[in-house]
């Protein structure tokens, strides 16, 4: 399988690059580490433990550095920097080049770009970008929707009713971000954001009525691009005498590329109004990421009541 990766140009668009240096086709190189650094102790000749796949960045600091050298020491300083075959090299706080990291530049052919941001500014944002590019992926065949800025997974076998409570929560008013397949992609240690591959986004397929667009049917509000994972919820049919959770004291999760996500299983049955439930639903989870959890607090709150049940006199 292809390393994840995404090209120069989408970086030095995305961020307004203005570039110094650029030979012939590096714009369509790829860049396949999520890594933003500073080459500080390698401007003094460390590197050890160096990536050369990342990009790296000069800033305040590492400009002082190279302007306390002499020419003949800054033209050693960037020959050893541009023969690592680094992807970019970014001028920060509108430095500019000086013409010892022009010539090694063009000498190991590494694009050398500048930036009027500030240095820790560019780097973080720089960073969260690549994350979103690069990050580990996985398809999930399943239904994404925002119900009250809550991103909900729906999972559970085929035409079990994943899409028709789909379009009733767009009927309600709530946005569609996937159906069928969801790209899952990992942003950050605790972030998963899913999306609908290009080829289908934005459709829906009903039984009985075929594929529609939901976008063109119910308007632009009623979908989004991406949306975080906050809940899963898995769909299955009804079973007599299975012991479904009916308080949710438990903790239920489900792992996806290594992140928990919190997770419900809803049985289904003709007569249940799955939309309600997935409103409840989401507005239950966000209660939960604030502190509440009602289940527990009734769980407390019996607990204290036997307490003074059993020992009245304490309590007197």
């Amino acid at each position: 399988m292809e390393k994840p990766f995404v090209k120069l140009h989408q970086i030095i668009d995305e961020f307004h690059l203005n570039l110094f240096y650029a030979p012939a086709g590096c714009l369509e190189s790829h860049v396949t580490s999520m890594d933003v650094y500073r080459p500080g102790l390698q401007l003094v000749g460390f590197y050890d433990h160096f990536d050369a796949g990342s990009i790296q960045v000069l800033g305040k600091v590492e400009w002082a550095f190279l302007q306390g050298l002499d020419p003949h020491q800054r033209e050693k300083v960037f020959e050893q920097l541009f023969e690592k075959k680094i992807p970019l090299l970014i001028f920060a706080r509108d430095y500019q080049p000086s013409p010892e990291c022009l010539a090694m530049a063009e000498k190991y052919g590494v694009p050398v770009a500048g930036s009027a941001e500030y240095t820790t500014d560019l780097m973080a944002a720089m960073t969260s970008s690549l994350h979103v590019h690069l990050g580990p992926t996985t398809t999930l065949h399943g239904v994404l929707v925002e119900v009250y800025g809550e991103g909900i997974l729906l999972l559970g076998g085929s035409g079990i009713g994943k899409s028709e409570t789909a379009i009733e929560l767009v009927k309600r008013g709530h946005r569609l971000i996937a159906d069928d397949a969801v790209d899952i992609k990992k942003v950050s240690a605790k972030t998963l954001v899913g999306s609908a591959p290009e080829m289908i986004r934005y459709f829906i397929e009903l039984r009985g009525i075929g594929i529609i667009d939901v976008r063109r049917i119910f308007g632009m509000g009623s979908v989004k691009p991406t949306e975080r994972v906050d809940l899963v919820v898995r769909l299955e049919k009804w079973e007599d005498g299975k012991p479904y959770d009916r308080l949710g004291v438990d903790e239920e999760t489900m792992t996806i590329l290594d992140i928990k996500v919190p997770a419900l299983t809803i049985p289904v049955h003709p007569g249940r109004n799955l939309a309600v439930i997935l409103e409840v639903a989401a507005m239950n989870n966000r209660n939960k990421r604030m502190g509440h959890n009602a289940a527990k607090e009734l769980s407390d709150k019996l607990y204290r009541t036997m307490l003074a049940q059993q020992n009245p006199e304490e309590n007197a």
